[in-house]
């Protein structure tokens, strides 16, 4: 075990891919530039180690990179691209989302089309063209795979399953966790599945599920709702689709009570997804009706003090898990 940043982490996937399959490749805007001079950048100095055949600088046109991806996947490679920020996304979406999710559909399911697509999401005072939470929209395509880590573990393991995955993965990195997150990384090619939630923190009142950076805020609320005796249960998602329901399901029927959280917006947010799922399975075993916690239903705001009014915080957790237990 070595401790790392989460950028660090995703650095070392990425590297192990690259030495283990010469199919591997990495492509994007700028990932072997001048701007990667923080080592806690996910391509940091990986240009240099493998070469510009491997690490491919790329024109800015998100269309263009995902095309590159679907066309390289069709021809056996296993192409790593980056979309820089997540509303940027939409520019990729056509190759992604009405080709590479449909290709072994189309294939009668003789065919495999690995490839991975790196996506920087997150607050970090660059506004609403460059912070938009998009996760949901992602999750309604059938033939994607979608996962979010939240710490550097995750982050390494979850990569490395995804490029050696035959289906495209589409993994959310959330970028101020790059830097501001450091803890043990398994050494060598040890990878997460994809589909397995991780028990963040065990409780006995009420079930919270959440994902990404999100995870930090309701350990946060789960410490401040220990001392006043309410034992909150947090589930990492880890994976978004496939979904670990049967983790999140057991659960909920041990807590009785049932909360979301995600930085997204919460109108169509992934947490409407959870609620449904839990309350199309556990209606009868809920104490109260679920609760969501998410970002008011507006674009991402552009100065830091906006932004944290923006982004659910620890606080607003913890009351509306004090409000859920109070009231059932």
């Amino acid at each position: 075990m070595t401790v790392k940043s989460v950028g660090q982490a995703i650095a070392e996937a990425l590297s192990l891919a690259l030495e283990m399959d010469e199919g591997v490749f990495l492509a994007g805007e700028g990932i072997g530039t001048s701007i990667n001079i923080n080592p806690h950048l996910p391509t940091y100095q990986l240009l240099e180690r493998f070469g510009a055949r491997r690490v491919r600088d790329t024109p800015v046109s998100e269309a263009a990179i995902a095309g590159l991806a679907v066309g390289a996947s069709c021809m056996g490679l296993k192409p790593v691209v980056e979309i820089m920020y997540f509303p940027f996304f939409t520019l990729a979406s056509d190759m992604i989302i009405n080709h590479a999710a449909k290709l072994r559909y189309l294939s009668g399911g003789l065919s495999s089309f690995p490839l991975t697509v790196r996506i920087k999401s997150g607050l970090f005072s660059a506004g609403c063209q460059h912070s938009h939470y998009l996760e949901s929209w992602l999750t309604h395509v059938p033939g994607l795979k979608v996962v979010y880590p939240s710490n550097p573990a995750d982050a390494k393991g979850l990569l490395l399953s995804a490029v050696f995955d035959p289906d495209p993965v589409v993994i959310i990195e959330e970028m101020p966790l790059y830097w501001s997150i450091h803890d043990e990384v398994p050494e060598g090619d040890v990878r997460v599945p994809l589909g397995q939630a991780r028990l963040a923190r065990q409780g006995r009142d009420v079930t919270l599920v959440t994902y990404g950076g999100a995870v930090h805020v309701a350990l946060q609320a789960a410490d401040v709702l220990a001392e006043e005796g309410i034992a909150l249960e947090v589930i990492d998602l880890r994976s978004l689709l496939p979904l670990d329901t049967a983790t999140v399901l057991a659960s909920v029927r041990k807590t009785g009570r049932f909360v979301t959280l995600h930085d997204a917006t919460r109108f169509c947010g992934f947490g409407a997804e959870l609620v449904a799922t839990v309350a199309e399975a556990c209606h009868g075993e809920l104490k109260a009706p679920p609760r969501r916690v998410a970002a008011p239903d507006i674009p991402v705001p552009f100065t830091p003090p906006q932004e944290d009014f923006y982004r659910p915080s620890a606080e607003t957790v913890a009351a509306t898990v004090r409000e859920l237990v109070r009231t059932s």
